[in-house]
């Protein structure tokens, strides 16, 4: 009987003597969308993107006039000058379509790298907001269920957007 009441004293020294750890999570998905900087840059790629769309449309038109110039006049043409501005004007649309495509998978990955880059910068931040306010762990919620249930108290995520955009209000 002594010998289970060491046991259980050891035990429960054991157990007091642990350290207490902080556990708290975030929702990756809103603090990266609600990230100021972020906000900033969506906004100012959206432009590049109505500028780029602008300019296929325009391409789009211009190639279209063309294409009506062409039937209008190609019936007054020999079948041989006719198959030559024919394709000469396929050419031209086929050059166009090559330069919008090269353009729209230069912003495409202009527009990836940047994210990526805001990804990287906040989970830095919330790495060092954990180390400098004690946590043990903070966890990523998102859609995979990499944290199924946390209780509401353990939620950091307004916390932790609020602190890193006070980090980052000069930044733009």
């Amino acid at each position: 009987m002594k010998k289970i009441i060491s046991v259980f004293a050891f035990v429960l020294v054991l157990v007091s003597c642990q350290e207490q750890q902080k556990i708290a999570f975030v929702d990756n998905a809103e603090v990266v969308s609600k990230f100021n900087k972020k906000v900033n840059f969506e906004k100012k790629f959206q432009a590049k993107i109505e500028k780029f769309n602008k300019k296929a449309d325009s391409f789009q038109q211009a190639i279209q006039i063309e294409a009506q110039l062409f039937q209008a006049k190609s019936a007054s043409m020999s079948k041989k000058k006719a198959e030559t501005e024919y394709q000469a004007l396929l050419q031209k649309k086929q050059m166009q379509d090559y330069q919008l495509r090269a353009e729209e998978q230069s912003l495409q990955a202009e527009g990836q790298k940047e994210i990526d880059t805001l990804v990287k910068q906040v989970k830095a931040f919330v790495k060092d907001y954990g180390k400098n306010n004690g946590y043990t762990y903070i966890l990523g919620a998102n859609d995979a269920g990499s944290v199924m249930y946390g209780a509401e108290g353990n939620d950091i995520t307004e916390v932790i957007i609020e602190a890193l955009n006070a980090e980052n209000k000069d930044e733009k």
